[in-house]
This record gives structure tokens, C-alpha cells and sequence, in this order.
């Protein structure tokens, strides 16, 4: 086994902004595990409120990259159970790592994941597509330039209710509203009947993770479902959110990989909850991952290679109409960079 660390800025098409942060760059690190000629790939993207940094990454890795290159590589839930310990405290990275496990599987094999799965890739749900915080102008004018049938609106600002009332405007389309932990309950529970008569499908992650009893209140008392993103990143987390949270955003590099979501996954529905899979900007590499389990979820966020510039990969094929899967081995990614591309 070799291990290659590759690093890039990637530049986006427009400012994007949350809650708590805005950005017009996304810096992300991608891993190749290279045997007998054939290389996988993953993705971990940086992310101040996970405190990862490319800096931070790469010295997890090169601490243990004789352990990676000595492994004796069989199949990706032994690789992730003998790393785990090493990167409990690098979840991104130990996603980097698993996705680019379950590519170099793929390849060997000479199947898409999903296929080796035994999953319906017939059953592919729409992603939608995210508006980041901005004034009216600028969301209307990106909502025009990207028609697409389902919206995320991003909130966490004095004027959210009104914001979502003018994009109803001009809009048929569902929306989906992602808070990042910026309302109080008493603001949901005020925001909610009005927003599931704009045609809003649920409200992500309202509060700030901690405020557990606050959640059971909204549980209870919301006309929309409530989805967990802050609050549900681990396996074990997926109990606490039970009576607290209609359902649960699993993302990859929080949780650590793709061998942990789909056991996430198989929880999440066996406690009655729903599931969506999200992204963190990431490129072509990591959403052709989340592709890979896209017949189990209940709804999607891929839209990360849609705000790209450039994106660095090929895989999956993001529209409006739908999801196309590569037929590709593994996650069905090729790279395509050149050493220029590369974070200097």
C-alpha cells in the first residue's frame, strides 16, 4: 500500500455564507491509497467549526503513514476498525481514508459500491441545492441562474421569515431551511406554522447542539419535522436524538467515513428516525461517495461540485432532473489535476 496526500484550494463560483461563517474559498486534502496499480481516493475538506486545517490533517497522517503503508489490505470495515483508534480525534480524516478503503475495494472488484451493496440504484432521490445566506437580490438572482426543484434556504439572519416569504415568490419549488444552530426555540416554534404554509419540508437543526431539553420541546411541539445535522455526528449520538429530532443529517467526514453511516444508516431507520445524507462543499470525490448510498436515504444535500469552480473529479452526475451514478468501479471517481492545481 502507498500512501499519496494530495491538497487543494478550491476556489468557489460565489461567497457562500452560513450562520457563522462565510467563504469564498474551500481548502480540501485528498487521499489515494495506491496497490497493485490501482488507486482509491477520499476527501476531507477544512472546517473551522471542526477545527480540521490541512496542516492538522496532514501531520495525522504522516504519523501514521507506516501503519497505512505496512497494512495488509483485505477489506474496508477491517481498515477502518485497525485506524479508528489512531483518528478518533480525526474523524475527516478517517473518512478520507475509509472512502478512498471502499474505492480501492470497488476497483479491485471491478463494481460501484453500491452495486456491491445489493442496493436499488433505480431508487435515487433528488439532492437539493443550497442558498447561502445573502440579501434578497442576490438569493433571487441565484435561485434564477440554478432552477432547481428543491432548495436548502440558509437562515440565521433578523429577517428569515421574510426572506423565505419573497423567494416564495418566485419559486414553486420545495424548500428545505438549514438554521446552523442560530434560532431559540421560542423563534422555531413562532417561525414554523408559517413556514410549513410557504411550503417549507423541515427545519434543520435549529438550536445549538447542547440544548437537549429545548429540542424535546420542539419535538413536540413543531408543525415540521426537526432534522439533527450538529447534533447527530457519531453513532452514538443517534439515541440522544430519539424524541428530540424527527430525523438525523449524517455526514461522512463527521461521523468518519462510510463504513460508520451505513451502520448509521441501519440505526437511524431502526429507531423510526429519518435519514439524509449532507456535504461539506466537498468535490466530485467525496459527493461520488454519498452517491454510493443514496437507494437508503430519505433525502440528500450533494451539492457541493455545483459551487466549484473548477472541480478537481469526475463521478457522479448532479442535475436538476436527478442523480446519475457513474459505472465505474468503486465510488466511480477519476481525478483529473494537474501540479499546478495543487494547494502551493
Amino acid at each position: 500500500m502507498k500512501l499519496i496526500i494530495h491538497t487543494f484550494d478550491l476556489e468557489l463560483k460565489h461567497q457562500f455564507a452560513i450562520s457563522r461563517r462565510s467563504f469564498d474559498r474551500q481548502k480540501t486534502l485528498i487521499v489515494e491509497l495506491q496497490l497493485n496499480g490501482q488507486s482509491g481516493y477520499g476527501e476531507a475538506t477544512t472546517n473551522p467549526y471542526y477545527h480540521t486545517t490541512i496542516p492538522n490533517m496532514v501531520a495525522a497522517l504522516e504519523r501514521i503513514r507506516p501503519l497505512i503503508e505496512g497494512y495488509s489490505f483485505d477489506e474496508p470495515e477491517a481498515f477502518w476498525a485497525n485506524f479508528h483508534p489512531h483518528l478518533q480525534d480525526q474523524p475527516f480524516v478517517l473518512c478520507a481514508l475509509d472512502v478512498a478503503a471502499w474505492d480501492l475495494y470497488g476497483r479491485q472488484r471491478g463494481q460501484p459500491l453500491h452495486r456491491l451493496w445489493g442496493l436499488d440504484s433505480s431508487r435515487l432521490i433528488k439532492t437539493c441545492y443550497t442558498l447561502g445566506i445573502a440579501d434578497l437580490a442576490t438569493s433571487v438572482a441565484r435561485m434564477q441562474a440554478m432552477p432547481w426543484p428543491i432548495y436548502k434556504l440558509k437562515l440565521g439572519t433578523a429577517n428569515d421569515l421574510q426572506l423565505v416569504e419573497r423567494l416564495r415568490q418566485h419559486s414553486d419549488a420545495r424548500f428545505r431551511v438549514d438554521v446552523n444552530c442560530a434560532w431559540t426555540a421560542a423563534q422555531t416554534l413562532a417561525y414554523a406554522p408559517r413556514l410549513k404554509a410557504l411550503g417549507v419540508e423541515f427545519i434543520e437543526q435549529p438550536l445549538p447542539d447542547d440544548q437537549w431539553e429545548a429540542m424535546e420541546q420542539l419535538y413536540q411541539q413543531s408543525p415540521l419535522p426537526i432534522i439533527a445535522d450538529e447534533s447527530c455526528k457519531t453513532f452514538e449520538d443517534i439515541e440522544h436524538c430519539v424524541g428530540r429530532f424527527h430525523g438525523i443529517n449524517i455526514k461522512l467526514m463527521k461521523c468518519g467515513g462510510l463504513t460508520p453511516a451505513r451502520k448509521m444508516i441501519k440505526k437511524a431507520k431502526a429507531l423510526g428516525l429519518k435519514v439524509m445524507l449532507g456535504c461539506m462543499t466537498e468535490s466530485s470525490v467525496g459527493i461520488s461517495a454519498i452517491a454510493q448510498l443514496l437507494p437508503l436515504l430519505d433525502y440528500v444535500d450533494m451539492d457541493g461540485p455545483l459551487f466549484l469552480k473548477k472541480d478537481i473529479a469526475s463521478g457522479v452526475q448532479i442535475k436538476a432532473s436527478g442523480i446519475v451514478l457513474s459505472e465505474l468501479p468503486g465510488t466511480g471517481v477519476q481525478l483529473h489535476i494537474s501540479s499546478k492545481d495543487h494547494l502551493s
